[in-house]
């Protein structure tokens, strides 16, 4: 039986939101070359000081339909306290043997909510097990073979860090917004009340914006996304250089 979720690039992100503020950019700029692209959620969000984690699951089914995505996957661990169990290894790397990406992208490396970073740790050390013939895991029932991508990549997000490559998003940058606005209920809006939080206030999508604009400078154009990878970049040609 072929394996229905089979992707490209695999996003990963602690929470709801994540994956649309710091690498839906370079997700929709790939789904446009044509490559197939999953998410998967590792929370809820339920420690978030707006809305409910309901409505962040509703939210993310909005912004998945303007990704493109295959599939969109929540694993609802408890946000804030998840850590790398073995029953927290094993549902994600049941996840990366399903959906067999070529690519991961996943949470940056260090931040300042403690989940990115914990996440990042996680979810490389779940793409290296999955590769490994003597965990052996089944999905609905079926067999998994082991699977190990390519290439893991950490985007940037709260705290700057140092790129290792920068992605021109420039012609996707407005449907990126769209994507993250589809989470109302966590950024500003006038008809939004709630207590204020570090990504509520009206001046946080200034940020965002000029954050691209900053990556996007590091490589001539108007707007970037960076990522940061733990094994040195190969390439097959000069012409994939700017």
């Amino acid at each position: 039986m072929p394996i229905k979720y089979a992707v490209d690039i695999l996003a990963i992100g602690a929470h709801p939101d994540d994956i649309e503020l710091s690498c839906s950019g370079t997700l929709l700029k790939h789904k446009a070359l044509g490559y197939s692209i999953g998410l998967i959620d590792l929370t809820m969000g339920q420690l978030g000081s707006r809305g409910t984690s309901e409505l962040r699951l509703e939210e993310a089914k909005m912004a998945s339909k303007i990704l493109g995505a295959t599939f969109r996957h929540n694993l609802r661990w408890e946000d804030g306290f998840f850590e790398g169990t073995q029953d927290h290894l094993i549902d994600l790397i049941k996840e990366i043997r399903n959906a067999r990406p070529k690519i991961i992208l996943a949470n940056a490396i260090q931040d300042r909510h403690p989940d990115h970073g914990r996440a990042s740790t996680i979810i490389d050390r779940a793409a290296f097990l999955s590769g490994l013939v003597k965990i052996e895991t089944s999905y609905r029932g079926m067999h998994q073979q082991p699977h190990r991508p390519s290439l893991v990549l950490h985007y940037i997000q709260d705290r700057f860090v140092q790129p290792d490559l920068v992605f021109d998003i420039t012609k996707n940058f407005e449907e990126k917004m769209s994507a993250i606005s589809c989470y109302a209920s966590q950024f500003y809006s006038s008809r939004n009340k709630g207590p204020d939080t570090p990504i509520s206030t009206k001046d946080f999508w200034d940020y965002i914006e000029a954050k691209d604009r900053y990556y996007g400078r590091m490589i001539h154009c108007k707007y970037g996304e960076g990522f940061t990878s733990e094994r040195v970049i190969g390439v097959q040609e000069l012409n994939g250089l700017i």
